[in-house]
């Protein structure tokens, strides 16, 4: 009889590379089956009952309450800089309106953070299209911003950057850069500055009917995420030095990210993730 095993979505992202981590060199996971996406993706997968678990956006969620629990305890959120969801603009963010906006096929959370941000906090009025290309340069000759997530943000920052032989302060560490005469802004910055609330991008969802089936195992695996947070935070040296995103980040700044995000989903995270739902719920109407 073949042994049950737990479907679980792994994100390929630098964000969730220590939790991963983990999971590949001190965890005993023959039980676990991991399936590689994009947040699209995963989404899509779990939705369709391909995953058991998956580290999802907040937005599918939110939209599927009723297929889903949330995985308590775990998120991928900021109170402020993510310094990986990156809107790139040919000019500042508030001269945007009426403008044409390249949105990234990766996340619609991210997509949908940045239309709120726009309307509801800057009373602009755009057009976004989305777009599989990556390099920034090439989407800016057609479109007047592109918002990029996860991994391609910060490499494409990074391009930039390197460009810019006077710009001391990395895009790392920056609210706001002027890259190449590129304006480069950070969505969970903008999301704080507005809400005063943490965003939260990522929860670990589990199926319903999985969470039922598997319960053994869903145990399991949350108690092997709890250790997997627990030694991440421990061990960002010697996890910095085995990423595959340290061939275009150095050590130092791969450990500077981890640490603006929290993996955690306390009672603040869940207030900004009501907020959002909120939003959401304006948008439908």
């Amino acid at each position: 009889m073949e042994k049950e095993q737990l479907k679980i979505g792994r994100i390929p992202y630098a964000n969730f590379y220590p939790i991963f981590y983990y999971f590949d060199k001190e965890c005993k996971n023959s039980a676990y089956k991991f399936v590689k996406g994009v947040p699209s993706k995963v989404n899509r997968m779990l939705r369709e009952g391909e995953l058991d678990i998956s580290p999802s956006s907040s937005i599918e969620f939110l939209r599927n309450r009723s297929e889903y629990l949330i995985l308590p305890w775990f998120s991928i959120n900021s109170s402020g800089c993510i310094n990986s969801i990156l809107l790139f603009s040919q000019c500042p963010i508030q001269e945007l309106g009426g403008k044409d906006i390249a949105l990234s096929s990766e996340s619609e959370t991210s997509a949908a953070l940045l239309r709120i941000i726009l309307k509801e906090f800057l009373s602009l009025k755009c057009r976004f299209s989305p777009v599989h290309r990556r390099s920034v340069k090439n989407i800016l000759s057609s479109f007047s911003a592109v918002l990029h997530i996860g991994d391609t943000a910060m490499r494409e920052a990074k391009k930039l950057e390197s460009r810019v032989k006077s710009q001391e302060s990395s895009v790392l560490n920056s609210k706001l850069l002027t890259l190449n005469s590129i304006y480069v802004y950070d969505l969970g910055d903008l999301w704080f500055k507005y809400t005063g609330l943490p965003f939260v991008f990522a929860l670990w969802i589990v199926r319903k009917n999985a969470a039922s089936e598997k319960d053994e195992l869903v145990r399991q695996f949350a108690s092997d995420l709890l250790k997997a947070k627990k030694y991440a935070r421990r061990q960002f040296p010697l996890i910095a030095g085995e990423t595959p995103q340290r061939k275009w980040l150095s050590e130092k700044e791969l450990i500077d990210y981890w640490k603006t995000i929290s993996y955690d989903f306390t009672e603040k995270q869940m207030e900004g993730l009501n907020l959002f739902e909120k939003y959401l719920k304006k948008f439908r109407q």
